[in-house]
């Protein structure tokens, strides 16, 4: 799985080809026990978060949405991206 990003214990990544089970543009979050997939709108799309995570997670996402759509556009089409710093 190819790292997007890293910050607050969290690991964000992306998958390559990933738009047939979700259909929407997202992210994979692995916070200790806790997966999550979360779309770059924000909506929690499958897994859990503790809700102090999934709100910075969704910040992050709102801070770097446009990084993150050219991410995934490229991570769908099985090409690599670059990883997007935590901090802005």
């Amino acid at each position: 799985m190819p790292e997007l990003s890293r910050f607050e214990g969290m690991v964000i990544y992306l998958l390559f080809r990933d738009n047939k089970e979700h259909n929407k543009p997202h992210v994979h979050v692995y916070y200790g026990e806790y997966k999550a997939a979360i779309g770059i709108d924000g909506e929690l799309l499958a897994g859990k978060l503790p809700a102090r995570q999934l709100k910075m997670v969704t910040g992050w996402l709102a801070l770097h949405e446009e990084e993150a759509y050219a991410a995934w556009n490229l991570a769908v089409s099985g090409e690599h991206f670059e990883k997007i710093s935590p901090l802005r």
